[in-house]
């Protein structure tokens, strides 16, 4: 898949920090379950990578990424991993060049029309706008919408049930990304039922938003 194809996949990516690799697998069916199929493990934690190792190998129906990417070999670790795309916080040249080079979708981040058009120099237009909240949000995707035709953004950082909606309005966006969808608490828990229902009801608003 490319990377635009993978924002395209369905409209929400819920942005998963594993406390512990084993709550993985019951995660990615509870989220399957209710209709999210993209999941991004963030690798802010040790067993972040045996995480995507587990969910890549026991479920493959869905589509595991890794995120917090922040150099060439976490990019190289992720996709060892079993990961099926990757998204950074942020881009740099050196970076941007070297991640060329590992055969993985790359969805850098970037937070300002200059980080936007040093992405488009190294060939990638489907990009993560971070913190979307922090750097202007959709007055900031709106103004980028002319001078950028073409690129598609994944907003995350401060993207909530409540504010979504106006995000997936605006053409530029094909999803948004949040950690709401998978509350740190219920997944202690092991309380999937729970996630499979925000998963649902997220989906049911963005639909009756749509109209």
């Amino acid at each position: 898949m490319q990377a635009k194809e993978i924002l395209n996949t369905g409209p929400l990516i819920p942005v998963i920090t594993l406390q512990d690799p084993k709550q993985g697998v019951p995660l990615a069916h509870a989220l399957l379950k209710g209709g999210v199929k993209i999941l991004e493990i963030t690798l802010r934690t040790a067993g972040a990578l045996e995480g995507i190792a587990l969910i890549s190998k026991e479920v493959p129906e869905a589509i595991v990424g890794a995120g917090t990417i922040l150099n060439a070999p976490m990019l190289k670790q992720a996709k060892e991993a079993g990961a099926r795309f990757a998204i950074s916080p942020g881009i740099n040249a050196k970076f941007a060049k070297e991640a060329q080079g590992i055969d993985i979708p790359l969805i850098p981040g970037v937070a300002s029309a200059g980080e936007l058009m040093l992405a488009l120099e190294y060939g990638f237009d489907a990009l993560k706008l971070f913190p979307a909240e922090a750097v202007g949000g959709v007055k900031l995707l709106k103004s980028l919408s002319a001078p950028f035709k073409g690129v598609q953004f994944c907003p995350t950082g401060g993207i909530s049930l409540e504010n979504m909606g106006a995000y997936l309005a605006l053409e530029n966006v094909a999803c948004v990304g949040g950690s709401w969808l998978t509350p740190q608490d219920l997944m202690a828990k092991g309380q999937w039922d729970q996630i499979t229902q925000i998963a649902q009801k997220s989906l049911q608003a963005v639909q009756a938003q749509k109209g």
